[in-house]
């Protein structure tokens, strides 16, 4: 495994537990807000600096994964602001969804580095 594989399997490792404790209620928002800054901080000390090909596919789900990491951070935001259940219920799945599209994300960029 190359060391960029390294970094999105760590990255994907997070988000995954991230995801099972957002869907088991194991998180409250303050340390969600605070593994969400966790992520967008791996990713752009870690991940970003690697070299990709400006024209790669990597590049474009980087930028994908970079935009989907702030609409998480926004989701979070909308989470604490929530006061009725049914709000934060959607909230919740709204970001147990982003969580699972992050890692889709990075699960093909794995995949693209396991065919190369």
């Amino acid at each position: 495994m190359s060391l960029s594989s390294d970094k999105y399997q760590a990255l994907v490792n997070l988000l995954e537990q991230l995801r099972t404790d957002v869907s088991n209620l194991y998180v409250t928002t303050p340390d969600m807000k605070q593994r969400v800054a966790s992520l967008q901080q791996l990713f752009a000390q870690e991940i970003v600096p690697l070299a990709v090909d400006a024209n790669s596919r990597e590049q474009s789900y980087q930028t994908e994964i970079s935009k989907q990491l702030r609409l998480l951070e926004v989701d979070v935001m909308f989470l604490q602001g929530a006061r009725q259940t049914s709000t934060v219920q959607t909230r919740l799945k709204t970001i147990s969804d982003r969580l699972t599209t992050l890692t889709q994300y990075c699960h093909a960029i794995l995949q693209q580095d396991t065919q190369e």
